[in-house]
């Protein structure tokens, strides 16, 4: 399946996603002081994309690892939550045997691979997904089971259930309206380097946006955050370049200083470069929102590969990278 394909299925994939998760056998678990999500890449953003969803309702730290090692406080009262897709990232594995060695209450997610195997020797709670595509367009399996993880184990209220639904409908109904206005902003991007913000509580969306622009469209790109980047990068804003596309993620979640701060910050830019987009979402809660947008930021990296004239599926680059490090 081409990439255009996965994007276009992904509201389809968060549905078998919620079909694995009612499904899923899980064990509660006790005491429990924090949650530290451990993954790379298409693995990874998923705990980031979590543990912004539910910063405002979990009561305990929803915490990220994307590294070989795990922190020292990991202990037999942290949920580690191993994430990977394909089940043999290095990175991730080596935490796993730390998880282990630590005692730390362990939940695998996975579509096989050695995570797999270890976690049923371990009799560890494991998550099968459906497996043989980019990690990157699995999203939707990930961000899922994290959500059942936690609600399954009361550190969450929200229905997600009902949330995701909602978006999935969103998704599926918007998907004309979200497919042109991606690809009228990815004609705006080609030949340019996208210089991507969002406000507060929602940079893992700038995060995914990026890295879906550095492997789909094969360009390197930027991101930040306000208000963070207004106490150090806003002062790099300082030569014209009008190579420069700067690029914002709204919500109707925005708090209104940031909002404020954006709007002083479009004068600061408008000196150096005339090319500005705002990307609004669409739908109620924060995760329709939040969906939204990284449906119509997915759609726009494909767009963009596709006017640059490059496979959006290859990532040989990091073939060459896994083969040189074996």
């Amino acid at each position: 399946m081409g990439m255009k394909g996965h994007i276009d299925r992904f509201p389809k994939q968060l549905e078998e996603a919620l079909s694995i998760s009612e499904k899923a056998v899980l064990t509660k678990k006790e005491n429990v002081h924090q949650v530290l999500v451990t993954g790379l890449g298409g693995s990874g953003i998923g705990g980031s994309v979590v543990a912004e969803l539910v910063q405002n309702d979990c009561k305990i730290p929803v915490l990220v690892n994307k590294d070989y090692f795990l922190p020292a406080y990991i202990n037999q009262n942290t949920l580690v939550v191993v994430s990977s897709y394909s089940g043999n990232t290095e990175e991730t594995l080596n935490c796993l045997h730390q998880a282990l060695e630590k005692k730390a209450q362990i939940v695998c997610i996975t579509s096989g691979g050695k995570v797999a195997e270890i976690a049923k020797a371990n009799n560890l709670d494991l998550i099968i997904v459906p497996g043989g595509n980019p990690p990157r367009t699995c999203l939707g399996y990930s961000v899922t089971q994290l959500l059942k993880v936690l609600h399954f184990n009361k550190f969450i209220s929200i229905d997600f259930i009902s949330l995701l639904s909602k978006s999935i409908n969103l998704m599926k109904n918007l998907s004309s309206d979200i497919q042109k206005e991606a690809y009228e902003i990815a004609q705006k991007l080609h030949n340019k380097m996208p210089v991507i913000y969002s406000l507060g509580s929602t940079e893992s969306i700038s995060v995914r946006f990026r890295q879906q622009i550095n492997e789909n469209s094969k360009m390197l790109c930027w991101h930040n955050v306000i208000p963070e980047m207004n106490h150090n990068e806003l002062v790099g804003w300082t030569s014209k370049n009008e190579d420069l596309v700067v690029i914002v993620l709204r919500t109707s979640f925005d708090f209104d200083k940031n909002i404020k701060r954006l709007n002083i910050c479009k004068d600061v830019f408008s000196k150096y470069t005339p090319h500005y987009i705002e990307i609004n979402a669409k739908g109620e809660s924060k995760m329709e929102q939040t969906f939204y947008l990284i449906h119509l930021t997915d759609y726009v990296s494909y767009f963009l590969a596709e006017l640059r004239g490059v496979d959006a599926v290859e990532v040989n680059v990091i073939d060459y990278l896994k083969k040189e490090l074996a």
